[in-house]
């Protein structure tokens, strides 16, 4: 009998359900645009329920594709489970009603409240305990903005009823029965290193951090690896099948992608860029602005990785679409960017809610450095591509100063590695080689994976070595050492242009910060 497992990849602007064969195939799969919710600048939101109904119509959906092939919802030996990772839910725990909408992990509210905390002992105060400075990004800082600024969740706290949670652990609880039913609260180690409140060395969670940040009260979820069984799914198409895997959308992309040996990265292009390093089974604390986090727990083996995030990729092509009207779609935009041979000296520095990892300035913003009479639409469109490549880049410089190791391959994936152009350009500003799978939903992959082992599916690492194997294209860089450098120089100045204009206290960026580096 065909044995299959079904991934949810509940990510940032979309929702599937992908469903793989026991070699790693992909079958099929449905899958549903999210709406995006921008209240004020530098605030996203998601609906909570828009979230769990999504995940609920894709699965209806792909099953039923597969029955069309001739196979049933019977074939499906487990669920796994991946998704946008830093996003927060909170809600009651005596109604599992959400108290307001879903912060996402892009948002850049919480500026003056990362002031505020990291006046206490510095924004590096919690980064022994947890891997993480104190920034905009991570979980426990939004929670901390709702507790300062929404009543409704503040008073849950004081009653002993507020529930918080990232995406998977309310997915998780509502796909099992929620309130009613006893659904399991529960959240997966690899999603709780992003929250801040977890020490990553005993995997539990920190009562120093809990203390600091002043979340007594709060109920957070049972803690669990990325690969067990954590209950079935209550109805639905799939009713009593087990969801049994559990992985942030970026370690899924690593487990997906078969990093299993130290040294091994990869990079997801997703509505962000991701970059994760192995570290082993031991974590590695950055000095060179990278964050520690847990890759992915198995069994009683835990691995750990370096990350380096880019908070903007393929969400600046939307921009462009959406916000802008200068493109009808993504597939437009790299058209008109494979007309011009460069930017023509145009850099677009994608800071819209600040820059991530290694930069971690929180008040830069979007800044378009370089524009001329000559530049035109094309140029843009190119520039938005080179912003991600440039910003992968700094990360990688990075790594391969705490590693020691230089990295000779980068594995990519995600959406906008569909670009052939978008590669190419990674491969030339980094000189290395980018390698690209045949299929590229190595985050589904993942989470599957993750699942598979827990269900017996799989039982060692080496009966994955043939998975998205074959069909995989290396890009090799086709600029010389000095165009690179040249071009590298350029984007340094324009990122440090964009510093500055979200901070209450400052305009512009210092006359130091503009010194040629």
């Amino acid at each position: 009998m065909p044995k299959f497992i079904g991934s949810i990849d509940q990510g940032t602007t979309s929702t599937r359900f992908v469903i793989f064969d026991e070699q790693g195939s992909l079958i099929t799969f449905h899958q549903i645009e999210l709406e995006q919710h921008y209240p004020q600048p530098g605030w996203i939101e998601h609906d909570p329920f828009e979230l769990l109904d999504s995940v609920n119509i894709c699965i209806e959906h792909a099953v039923r594709k597969l029955g069309l092939m001739g196979y049933s919802a019977k074939d499906i030996q487990s669920v796994g489970l991946t998704n946008q990772r830093e996003t927060l839910i909170t809600w009651d725990r005596l109604t599992g009603e959400p108290l307001y909408p879903a912060i996402v992990w892009s948002d850049a509210r919480t500026i003056e409240t990362v002031e505020q905390l990291s006046k206490k002992e510095g924004a590096d105060t919690l980064k022994s305990i947890c891997g993480l400075p104190i920034t905009t990004y991570f979980s426990a800082v939004k929670l901390r903005w709702l507790l300062d600024n929404i009543p409704i969740v503040s008073q849950a706290q004081q009653q002993n009823r507020l529930c918080v949670g990232t995406v998977d652990a309310w997915l998780i609880y509502n796909l099992t029965g929620g309130i009613e039913n006893n659904g399991a609260f529960v959240t997966d180690v690899t999603n709780a290193s992003r929250t801040m409140l977890m020490n990553i060395k005993t995997l539990e969670w920190s009562q120093e951090a809990i203390k600091f940040f002043g979340f007594e009260k709060v109920y957070l979820p049972r803690l669990v690896s990325s690969s067990e069984i954590y209950g079935t799914l209550f109805d639905g198409i799939l009713k009593g099948v087990p969801i049994a895997g559990c992985l942030g959308d970026q370690q899924s992309a690593l487990v997906g992608q078969k990093c299993f040996e130290v040294g091994e990265a990869k990079s997801t292009f997703g509505t962000g860029c991701f970059m994760l390093f192995n570290t082993g089974e031991k974590p590695v604390e950055s000095k060179n602005g990278l964050l520690t986090t847990v890759a992915y727990q198995f069994g009683e083996v835990t691995c750990y990785a370096l990350e380096g995030s880019v908070a903007v990729a393929g969400s600046s092509i939307n921009w462009l679409r959406d916000n802008m009207g200068l493109i009808a779609d993504t597939t437009e935009l790299n058209e008109l960017a494979s007309k011009v041979q460069d930017t023509a000296g145009v850099y677009f520095v994608t800071a819209f809610a600040g820059l991530f990892a290694p930069y971690w300035r929180s008040d830069a913003r979007g800044t378009i450095c370089g524009i001329t009479h000559f530049t035109k639409l094309e140029h843009i469109c190119r520039a938005t591509l080179e912003a991600v490549c440039y910003q992968s880049r700094a990360i990688l410089e990075a790594m391969n100063s705490d590693s020691k190791t230089p990295l000779r391959t980068l594995k990519v994936d995600g959406g906008m590695s569909n670009s052939d152009l978008c590669m190419q350009i990674q491969a030339d500003i980094l000189g290395i080689q980018v390698d690209r799978p045949q299929m590229r939903e190595t985050t589904a992959l993942g989470a599957a994976i993750a699942a598979g082992f827990a269900t017996g599916v799989w039982k060692s690492f080496d009966e994955l070595s043939n998975i998205n194997k074959d069909g995989r294209v290396i890009f090799e860089s086709k600029i010389t050492k000095e165009k690179r450098q040249k071009m590298c120089h350029g984007w340094d100045q324009a990122v440090k242009r964009s510093f500055g204009w979200a901070n209450p206290h400052t305009t512009v960026a210092t006359h130091e910060e503009l010194q040629v580096i």
